[in-house]
C-alpha cells in the first residue's frame, strides 16, 4: 500500500526549529538537552520529507544546508509560494506566530506545528485558530508534555482515581517567565487534571532578569494561585532568579506524583512507592508530535492535541497579568474588557 509522502518545511532555523547549537549557545542552552527538534523530528519521519527551510540568518542557512538536503530561503512567504508544503514548523518568536500561521492556511497547508506561547495576545490566538479551522489545517502548538509518554500515563492515571480526589496542585519552575516556561507548567497543570483555570491571583517578580532572548522582551515569573474547575486549588512559585527543578505535584487523597523532566515519583500514603520514567529506547516527545501529525494528516485518527487549550493557557498567563495590576485580586476566566488586551512579552 503506497502511502503519502507529506512536505515538511521549517520557518526560523535556530536552536529548537533547526537544531542550530550556535544558536543554543547565545540561549546557554544545548540542543542535546531539548526533547527533540522540528528538524530531527521530520527527519526521523519516514513520511515527512523535510524540502525546505527559512531564516533571516545567512549562518543559521549555511548550517541548514549542510545537515539536510532542503533548500533555505531567507523569506518565509516565498518559501510557502514555491515549495507546496503539508507541514509547516513555526519555531520563530511568538510575536511573528499568528502572521504565519494565517498565511499558512491562506496557502493550504496541511498542518502547522507552532512553537510555544501561540501569540503575544489573545486576539491574534484566536484568529489563529479560527484561520485554521477556515482552512480545514491542523494547529498544533508544541506544548511537549501533551505528547510524553509519562505526562499520558499519569493523566490517564488521575483520570481513573489512582491519587483518589485530588485536594490540591502546586507548581514550581526557575527562570521565571510565566509567557515562555510558564506556558509549559501551566498547559501542564490542565493537561494532568483535565480541568480548566477559572480564576487566577498573581504577583509578578519584578527582579527584570534579562530575558536570553534580548532586551525587547520582558516575561516576569512571579507567584499566585489558580482556581481550577470544581475548585481545585494550584499554587505556583516561579521567581526570576529561582534555582528550583521544574516539577507539578499533584496531591489527592490516596497519594501524591511529583513530575520531572523525564519521570513521575508516586508516593501512596498507605507507604507504597513508584517510579514512572521514560525508556532510553521511547521517541521524544517532539517524534511523538511528527507521527501523531502523519496519522491526522492521513485522517486515520484526530489529533488529540486542540489548539484552544494553548489558548486558554495563554489566557491564564494573561490573566496572572491582569491580576498584579489589581495588587493580586482574583481574576476570573474567561476574560472581559481590558484584561483581554494585556500583552505578554515572551519570546
Amino acid at each position: 500500500m503506497n502511502q503519502r509522502i507529506y512536505r515538511g518545511g521549517i520557518i526560523g532555523l535556530g536552536f529548537i526549529g533547526g537544531a542550530d547549537q550556535i544558536s543554543g549557545d547565545a540561549l546557554n542552552q544545548r540542543v542535546v538537552d531539548l526533547d527533540g527538534t522540528h528538524l530531527v523530528a521530520m527527519q526521523n519521519h519516514p513520511r515527512i520529507e523535510l524540502v525546505a527551510g527559512s531564516s533571516r540568518d545567512g549562518g543559521r542557512r549555511e548550517r541548514f544546508e549542510k545537515r539536510t538536503s532542503a533548500r533555505s530561503y531567507e523569506d518565509w512567504q516565498q518559501m510557502l509560494e514555491r515549495e507546496s508544503l503539508d507541514v509547516v514548523s513555526i519555531a520563530t518568536y511568538a510575536p511573528q506566530h499568528a502572521e504565519m500561521a494565517v498565511r499558512c492556511a491562506e496557502q493550504r497547508v496541511g498542518a502547522v506545528w507552532c512553537e510555544k506561547p501561540i501569540s503575544p495576545t489573545l486576539d491574534e490566538a484566536e484568529r489563529m485558530v479560527a484561520a485554521c479551522q477556515q482552512a480545514n489545517t491542523l494547529l498544533v502548538i508544541n506544548h511537549n508534555r501533551r505528547f510524553h509518554s509519562v505526562f499520558r500515563k499519569l493523566r490517564d492515571a488521575v483520570a481513573d482515581g489512582l491519587l483518589g480526589e485530588l485536594t490540591s496542585v502546586g507548581l514550581q519552575w526557575g527562570s521565571g517567565r510565566l509567557g515562555n516556561v510558564g506556558t509549559h507548567m501551566f498547559n501542564g497543570l490542565c493537561m494532568l487534571t483535565g480541568r480548566r483555570v477559572v480564576a487566577a491571583s498573581a504577583r509578578l517578580d519584578l527582579s527584570r532578569r534579562p530575558d536570553c532572548r534580548g532586551p525587547e522582551f520582558a516575561d516576569p515569573g512571579g507567584w499566585g494561585w489558580l482556581r481550577l474547575e470544581d475548585d481545585l486549588m494550584a499554587s505556583f512559585d516561579a521567581a526570576d532568579f529561582a534555582q528550583v527543578p521544574g516539577t507539578i505535584t499533584l496531591n489527592g487523597s490516596l497519594g501524591r506524583a511529583t513530575t520531572g523532566v523525564h519521570d513521575s515519583q508516586l508516593e501512596f500514603w498507605d507507604g507504597k512507592r513508584d517510579n514512572w520514567q521514560r525508556g532510553p529506547d521511547e521517541p521524544s516527545s517532539m517524534d511523538v508530535a511528527a507521527a501523531e501529525i502523519v496519522t491526522a494528516l492521513d485522517g486515520t485518527r484526530p489529533l488529540e492535541d486542540d489548539a484552544l487549550d494553548s489558548v486558554h493557557t495563554l489566557e491564564t498567563i494573561v490573566a496572572c497579568h491582569a491580576s498584579h495590576q489589581r495588587q493580586s485580586g482574583w481574576v476570573s476566566l474567561p476574560l472581559t474588557g481590558a484584561d483581554r488586551e494585556l500583552e505578554v512579552q515572551s519570546g
